[in-house]
């Protein structure tokens, strides 16, 4: 596929929108709405036995959703991803991780985004100050035994495409040893 020609259609701090013409391998035109976000980081923060997590509203699904911690940099800036991690990591459930390693890379949806992501395994954790910022207000933290992660996800509790995809890269990492 070639692209054509884009124009930017909506811009706000966290993404922009883009429409691009496009012709596609058979010489037919078509078009692409894109929506361009700044990679984020995903936080897999694991102790022991013991995940954390984070619950929030999600105002697109309306309702609250227990995920991995992440995020992207404020005003579509880009910086490296496990400087990223860790503040996002430290900002939403106050953790401070000894180790940080990276374990895996997501396209968020990549039949309409540009957005990926890199996921971290958050190890040696330690408590901090939490520092959330102000969209993040009604966002709680807990943990929960691997077992309970697991159950959440096959009851449906946990949905957040991100946060199941990045278990399943921890679990193909563990098996690998």
């Amino acid at each position: 596929m070639e692209r054509i020609d884009s124009r930017e259609v909506y811009r706000n701090p966290w993404m922009t929108v883009r429409e691009d013409g496009i012709r596609r391998k058979d010489g037919s035109a078509g078009i692409y709405g894109v929506v361009d976000k700044p990679t984020y980081a995903l936080i897999v923060p694991l102790d022991g036995d013991r995940l954390h997590l984070v619950e929030q509203y999600r105002y697109p699904v309306g309702a609250r959703r227990w995920e991995f911690p992440q995020g992207t940099a404020p005003d579509l800036a880009e910086m490296p991803a496990a400087e990223l991690a860790a503040r996002e990591l430290r900002e939403e459930t106050g953790l401070l991780a000894g180790e940080m390693t990276d374990i895996g890379g997501l396209d968020l949806a990549p039949g309409m985004s540009s957005q990926r992501g890199r996921v971290f395994l958050a190890t040696a954790l330690e408590r901090g100050e939490v520092r959330r910022e102000h969209e993040e207000q009604d966002m709680r933290a807990a943990e929960f035994e691997r077992v309970e992660f697991e159950r959440m996800i096959a009851d449906g509790e946990i949905t957040d495409s991100q946060s199941i995809a990045a278990y399943a890269l921890l679990l193909l990492r563990e098996r690998r040893g």
